[in-house]
């Protein structure tokens, strides 16, 4: 990865892929942006909406433009958050077989131009994603991070703190699997300020009902925002630009993405939302939490799951 300015190229100039880069550019992560989308007219356009913030940021960038896969070469991050929306009363495992087609579209546009850097992915059914794109690129597998669980996370973390009173950042608790309907609340470690959760159940402060009823609601918040305004892009443009900061400043963050599963949690061969070490080599490393015997019999079950839509991926891009 090169050392000078950092350049960081979307794909996917839609409400998801600009809340990323409206995020990014806000909190100062790179230097050089560009924007790619199959209608170059909303690629450019961002592009300048975008551009009038630079006389007024705090930590301005260098540049922003509309471009083409050519610029892949020297970027040191690429986002990719193409692929159709996500409907209302559809599961994002729904949408499998139409996206794949896309992301092979995309990979092997990236590969052709010789990109060498990390790329992350939040396109949906994201963990299925991943892989197809992985496959398709022949990328190492450190190379390439899901988004995974992070938002789902991140949802997590807000409704125990509101239920528990307490600042959200305050909060570590975890959705572990598909970021989808089979993810899985990793109640074992999760904790409020070091006390953990098992604690404040003990001494009646919260039910083990009302845990589960958090977790639906975590994992269903998609749903919901989507009844109401027909899309979700803030939340997880927040939780993208977090993924590449930690790539480009090397922070060797710990945070819940998709990596590459290879025997880890007792599972392989796909992509879901795992805790890892992320810096600029991409997800260094998996950490193997102990779950409980019901915790892993869950993620065995939510990585069943991603294993049927891999198979129908894969069977798409073929055609």
């Amino acid at each position: 990865m090169k050392k000078t300015s950092n350049k960081v190229v979307l794909v996917g100039a839609g409400a998801v892929g600009t809340s990323f880069m409206y995020s990014a550019i806000n909190q100062g992560i790179a230097s050089e942006y560009v924007l790619i989308d199959a209608f170059p007219q909303a690629a450019q356009g961002n592009a300048l909406d975008l551009a009038d913030t630079m006389a007024v940021l705090p930590q301005p960038f260098t540049s922003i433009k509309a471009g083409d896969y050519s610029d892949c070469k020297d970027a040191d991050v690429i986002v990719i958050t193409a692929g159709r929306p996500q409907k209302d009363g559809e599961t994002r495992l729904d949408m499998v077989a139409g996206n794949a087609v896309i992301m092979k579209s995309i990979g092997e546009e990236i590969k052709k131009s010789g990109f060498k850097g990390i790329t992350v992915i939040a396109s949906n059914p994201v963990d299925v994603l991943t892989l197809v794109y992985q496959e398709v690129t022949g990328f190492d597998q450190h190379k390439v991070i899901g988004s995974g669980t992070t938002l789902d996370s991140a949802r997590l973390r807000r409704l125990l703190a509101e239920k528990l009173n307490v600042g959200a950042e305050s909060v570590d608790a975890f959705l572990a699997g598909e970021h989808g309907d089979s993810s899985v609340a990793v109640w074992s470690r999760a904790s409020v300020m070091g006390q953990p959760i098992s604690k404040y159940i003990s001494d009646g402060v919260i039910k083990q009902a009302d845990l589960d009823k958090i977790r639906e609601e975590a994992v269903h918040m998609a749903y919901k925002i989507i009844e109401l305004k027909r899309a979700t892009f803030y939340g997880i443009g927040v939780c993208l630009t977090r993924i590449v900061k930690a790539v480009l400043r090397n922070e060797r963050a710990t945070l819940m993405v998709g990596a590459k599963l290879n025997g880890e949690y007792g599972n392989k061969d796909l992509f879901t939302g795992v805790p890892a070490i992320i810096g600029e080599n991409g997800w260094e490393k998996i950490i193997e939490w102990d779950l409980t015997k019901d915790e892993q019999k869950l993620f065995n079950e939510s990585c069943t799951t991603l294993s049927a839509a891999i198979s129908k991926a894969r069977e798409a891009i073929k055609k």
